[in-house]
């Protein structure tokens, strides 16, 4: 085990940070879309939730390379490199004068922060082994699902002081204050006699293989539906809250409310799953969302009181993010089982696909945004449906 100079809890604290940048990049931007779109954007205000899956997208791509990279040149390059074109990206955000520029920014920017958030996890792996190493993930974990509950709360406070531009600053110093405190702290932890060159011809070996096994390319595309449906909720809950309900000051608090309760999943997921298994408990959340999804889109057609419909969107809101929580990683487990002999390429390829299809899933249902919830119930409960019935799919291929 590479030895740091930092104690656990430092390290800790460190790992959460660069886990969290995703999060903070994606949510803290969500209190900025109204302003963004009425000074970048005036003729088609949806177009301005484009920040969002254009990051997720940026991320996706990132994702495919990072963790490869980094068992070719180390952990330190590949984090301090993304780190870098992180802020560089958010530079050009915070300078840009068009949506579109923008949009590129952010998605470099996504780029960029798939390096700490992937390789975070190998430096963990580096450094502990066995019940350590989970307990330690087990904390880091917690403090990044915690922290998108206050990401909106930083981003409205920043807003109120320096405006949407001020966001963008904000990011930079994060990345900065990072790279500074991992390069003064933190020592490379892959030894340069561990290290295997990358080879771009093993993915796509790696990607024939995933897609040649069905329960594989099954669980791939679940966990794709299911990433799309989070994105999309994600991308839409702001322009809801806002112009669906007028409730864009109060957005912060009801967007952290719901998040702390669906931090729960974990938990929920980790005390259900070896009573019921995997394939039951994804199967049984998809069918949970199919009908709660049905239900909240004949309450949004039924035209009742706004506060009614208001407490009917929060709960279907918090399922959506449970959800999201207790079948992402069983689908991700699901199909990393049959490809233990290549883990490493299989994890990042797995996490690129699902992450880049699921945002081209989400970009139709945040632009078709029309003032009502029906594009995101219908758009929701479409995926729900298709995800229920590759599931449904897979349990027949696996009794045959």
């Amino acid at each position: 085990m590479t030895k740091t100079a930092m104690g656990r809890t430092e390290f800790i604290a460190l790992i959460a940070m660069m886990m969290a940048t995703i999060a903070f990049s994606i949510d803290a931007m969500l209190p900025a879309l109204p302003e963004i779109a009425r000074e970048l954007t005036p003729d088609d205000l949806n177009r301005a939730q484009l920040i969002v899956v254009s990051f997720v997208l940026g991320m996706g791509a990132g994702t495919m390379f990072t963790g490869p990279l980094s068992d070719a040149v180390g952990r330190r390059p590949v984090i301090m490199w993304g780190a870098a074109l992180y802020c560089l990206a958010a530079a050009l955000a915070w300078v840009s004068t068009s949506l579109e520029l923008v949009l590129v920014a952010r998605v470099i920017q996504g780029i960029g922060a798939a390096g700490p958030r992937v390789v975070s996890v190998a430096i963990i792996r580096d450094l502990y082994k066995g019940r350590e190493m989970a307990r330690l993930m087990s904390v880091a974990m917690v403090i990044f699902s915690l922290f998108p509950a206050v990401a909106p709360l930083i981003g409205s406070g920043v807003i109120a002081l320096a405006g949407w531009r001020g966001i963008f600053l904000v990011f930079m110093g994060f990345a900065v204050i990072m790279m500074v405190w991992m390069g003064t702290r933190l020592s490379e932890t892959l030894p340069v006699a561990h290290r295997r060159p990358m080879r771009l011809g093993l993915i796509w070996l790696a990607l024939r293989e995933m897609f040649a096994h069905p329960v594989v390319r099954l669980s791939i595309m679940v966990q794709t539906l299911s990433f799309g449906m989070l994105f999309a909720m994600i991308a839409t809950v702001q322009p809801v809250y806002d112009r669906v309900f007028g409730m864009a000051e109060s957005f912060p608090l009801w967007f952290g409310a719901v998040v702390l309760i669906s931090a729960s999943a974990s938990v929920l997921n980790a005390m259900l799953v070896v009573r019921l298994g995997m394939r039951a408990m994804i199967t049984w959340t998809l069918a949970a969302q199919v009908v709660v999804s049905g239900v909240m889109t004949l309450i949004a057609l039924a035209g009742l009181a706004p506060e009614v419909l208001f407490v009917a969107f929060l709960i279907w809101q918090a399922t959506v993010f449970l959800q999201a929580g207790t079948t992402i990683g069983n689908l991700n487990a699901i199909a990393m089982e049959p490809m233990g002999h290549i883990a490493g390429m299989a994890a990042s390829v797995i996490g690129s696909v699902a992450t880049v299809a699921s945002a081209l899933l989400a970009t139709p249902i945040a632009l078709l945004f029309n003032g009502t919830l029906l594009p995101l119930t219908l758009g929701i409960w479409t995926m729900a449906v298709a995800g229920l019935l590759l599931m449904m799919r897979m349990r027949r291929l696996e009794t045959r």
